[in-house]
């Protein structure tokens, strides 16, 4: 038995030698990171010359940088309770497990068996009738079984590792596309809160408003006591009151849906964290400086949906090794060491011992022509993934460059808004005492009043674009993930 037992350990070392030097090439093309050139972003002297008050912040943590610990804590909430960034992380664990179980089949499988049968054989079944003719014939039997078997597919033309290495490119991809996902999520919940911080100012000027037509219907109702007004002019003015506070239900719509949309967005139920940010306007934040210097290149090794698709061209290629693995044979071994015995006495014994080993050989050898059309759509899924991940590197380009150009204009709009704002008020105010003295008649007031109160809702409007902008921004160059360089550097 331990001679039987030494051969066969020594047939399976050398099989393993064999296949695994055999294994050392695989065949099919071996991946190369594509090589994409392309210019400076020509709206980056935009953002370079921005007059901000806040220092650029770092990339993987941009919300720290608007100077508002509201909006920190809501990012912060988002990022840890976020369902779709459980669901983004639970992908990937799939991914994970189908990476684990290629690899496990570069190795060998084994399993361990035992088993215990009794039976009382029949005297009158065909082989019950002939056996009860031989002397000492005992009709209750008895078989103990107990062993290992194994089975190793020797991976030849390493369409195997192939395989391997294509579930471990597309779960870095899962890796890649869950980090998107939390990108997504915090520009997401920073939008949502900068529009709710918009709206609230938006309602805190019509409530303002509202409150200076109240006065000044009462200024003209007074007027008309003293004969220095008439019924139309109180028409004028009650209509101005109405149309101010007719405002106000669609815009505590919007901030309704802001609010429950960023609930959603933190994985509660809507209305869960309302209060935390009040009913009243509270500031608008500044948007802070943004670094300009990243290349496209720079832009392209850090945005988690361009190393996704990169993955995703690697996975590819390496399905065209697979496809073409089938071109060639296939060998496979198995083996069953273990002991077989009628008594339990002599169960394991040297006589009860058994062992058997067999090959096989798989050559699909007059089906080349299904072959053939396998390696073909091999190469065709690669061809569409390197398409693909050009134009999602094109497309990056473009957000980058549309971020840039929407945050530099909406600036210099609230600039303008601003000095109209300014301009407005001045007017306003010098029309009342005008209308006071009976210089100008009520229409010249309150077209005044909605002038400015136009004005000041763009304004206030414009001023949370101004931060969505930056958001946007920071959202196109990749930020909101710490990026270590080993793993966003691509191969030269």
């Amino acid at each position: 038995m331990n001679q039987l037992l030494s051969r066969t350990v020594t047939a399976i070392a050398g099989s393993v030698f064999v296949s695994a030097f055999l294994a050392a090439c695989a065949v099919g093309p071996n991946y190369v990171a594509p090589d994409t050139q392309m210019a400076p972003f020509h709206n980056a002297q935009r953002v370079a010359e921005r007059q901000a008050t806040l220092p650029a912040p770092s990339l993987d943590s941009w919300w720290t940088g608007f100077d508002d610990p509201q909006l920190v804590t809501v990012v912060q909430r988002a990022l840890a309770q976020n369902l779709s960034i459980q669901a983004a992380i639970a992908r990937v664990a799939q991914s994970r497990a189908a990476a684990q179980a290629a690899g496990a089949q570069l190795l060998p499988s084994a399993d361990i068996n035992a088993s215990y049968s009794a039976q009382h054989q029949s005297a009158q079944s065909p082989l019950g009738t002939l056996a009860s003719a031989f002397p000492n014939y005992g009709r209750d039997q008895k078989q103990y079984v107990a062993g290992a078997t194994a089975s190793w597919e020797i991976d030849l033309a390493g369409g195997l590792r192939r395989a391997h290495a294509a579930a471990t490119d597309e779960e870095q991809a899962a890796e890649a596309a869950q980090l998107g996902t939390r990108v997504t999520v915090a520009a997401d919940a920073a939008d949502a809160y900068l529009q709710i911080r918009g709206l609230q100012a938006q309602l805190a000027v019509t409530q303002n408003q509202v409150d200076t037509d109240a006065r000044l219907l009462e200024l003209v109702k007074a007027r008309k006591r003293a004969g220095a007004s008439d019924e139309r002019e109180v028409a004028q003015a009650e209509a101005s009151l109405r149309q101010a506070r007719a405002a106000v239900p669609s815009l505590r719509v919007a901030l309704e849906a802001q609010s429950n949309r960023l609930d959603v967005l933190l994985g509660a139920q809507p209305g869960t964290y309302a209060a935390e940010l009040g009913t009243h306007a509270g500031a608008i934040p500044d948007a802070p400086a943004i670094g300009s210097s990243d290349t496209p290149v720079d832009v392209l090794r850090r945005r988690p949906d361009i190393i996704a698709a990169e993955r995703h061209l690697a996975a590819s290629n390496e399905g065209i090794g697979v496809a073409l693995a089938e071109y060639y044979p296939k060998i496979s071994l198995a083996g069953a060491l273990g002991f077989d015995s009628l008594s339990a006495s002599h169960f394991l014994s040297a006589k009860a011992f058994q062992a058997a080993g067999t090959g096989a050989l798989r050559w699909r050898l007059f089906d080349f022509g299904r072959v053939d059309a396998e390696v073909k759509n091999a190469h065709g899924a690669y061809a569409e993934a390197l398409a693909q991940y050009r134009e999602a590197a094109l497309k990056a380009a473009e957000d980058v460059e549309n971020a840039f150009m929407t945050l530099s204009q909406t600036e210099l709009r609230a600039q303008e808004i601003q000095q109209e704002v300014d301009a407005l008020m001045r007017a306003r105010s010098l029309s009342e005492k005008a209308y006071r003295a009976g210089s100008i008649t009520l229409t010249d007031v309150l077209d005044a009043d909605r002038q400015l109160l136009v004005a000041r809702n763009d304004l206030d409007a414009t001023r949370a674009d101004v931060a969505r902008a930056a958001v946007r921004t920071f959202r196109a160059l990749g930020g909101g993930w710490d990026a270590p360089q080993q793993q966003v550097a691509q191969k030269d």
